[in-house]
């Protein structure tokens, strides 16, 4: 799987270079991911602006992700096409992510 790796701001920020997260990608993605945020330090952002198509095994790939980061990082995405973003609406994992329309809404919160 095709992933890059930059600072947006405070986030380390993940672009998927793909058109599909499905059941054939999952564990590349899950492993490329693991690979590009292990040791790492802040908030992740995963871009998927380039994602097209996602199915059951790309979604369990994100939450897997989720996990990956660790306890005391966040993950949130951003730019989700049409697509991937009813995906996520249909299935109401919206509720679990915070999804970020354009990387410059993307500010990390932090506690206060």
């Amino acid at each position: 799987m095709d992933l890059s790796s930059s600072r947006h701001g405070d986030y380390q920020m993940i672009t998927v270079n793909a058109p599909r997260i499905d059941a054939g990608a999952a564990i590349a993605f899950k492993e490329a991911l693991r690979a590009r945020t292990e040791g790492g330090t802040g908030d992740v952002l995963l871009d998927l602006g380039a994602v097209d198509f996602i199915d059951s095994s790309g979604l369990g790939a994100i939450v897997a992700a989720l996990k990956l980061v660790g306890p005391d990082r966040r993950l949130d995405l951003a730019r989700l096409t049409p697509d991937v973003e009813k995906v996520f609406r249909l299935t109401r994992m919206h509720t679990i992510f915070t999804i970020h329309t354009a990387l410059e809404d993307a500010a990390p919160r932090r506690a206060g």
